[in-house]
């Protein structure tokens, strides 16, 4: 039965890998954005620690950047520091990320932004 149980498990951790990792050049908006989307919000920077982790290991100041911009949580980076790029509404799909050209950069990348009410 245990190995029943070892194998669901790893199972269960490939697919949370696979669902979770960084697309090639996905920034950290697009990234946090998509995973939110997905999985929802843990009142933590968990998206954004995940993808510095694997992206920018050497943007050790990440986490108080994003802080000193309003960013306590994942959702909260969106809202916060990334506004800009938050559709309308919750029918609008995603737009992929139109990637950013040196790995380990913090910045968003040039995707275009969704359109806005002008009332």
């Amino acid at each position: 039965m245990s190995d029943v149980k070892t194998e669901a498990e790893q199972y269960v951790a490939q697919l949370h890998e696979g669902l979770t990792q960084p697309r090639d050049h996905e920034c950290l908006a697009c990234y946090v954005e998509r995973m939110v989307t997905e999985f929802g919000c843990d009142n933590k920077l968990r998206w954004a620690r995940r993808w510095r982790g694997m992206c920018a290991p050497r943007a050790v100041a990440l986490e108080r950047r994003l802080e000193d911009r309003g960013g306590f949580c994942d959702c909260e980076v969106l809202y916060n520091v990334y506004p800009e790029r938050l559709p309308e509404d919750a029918h609008t799909p995603l737009l992929p990320c139109a990637g950013v050209g040196r790995r380990g950069s913090t910045k968003p990348c040039a995707k275009p932004l969704p359109p806005r009410c002008d009332w």
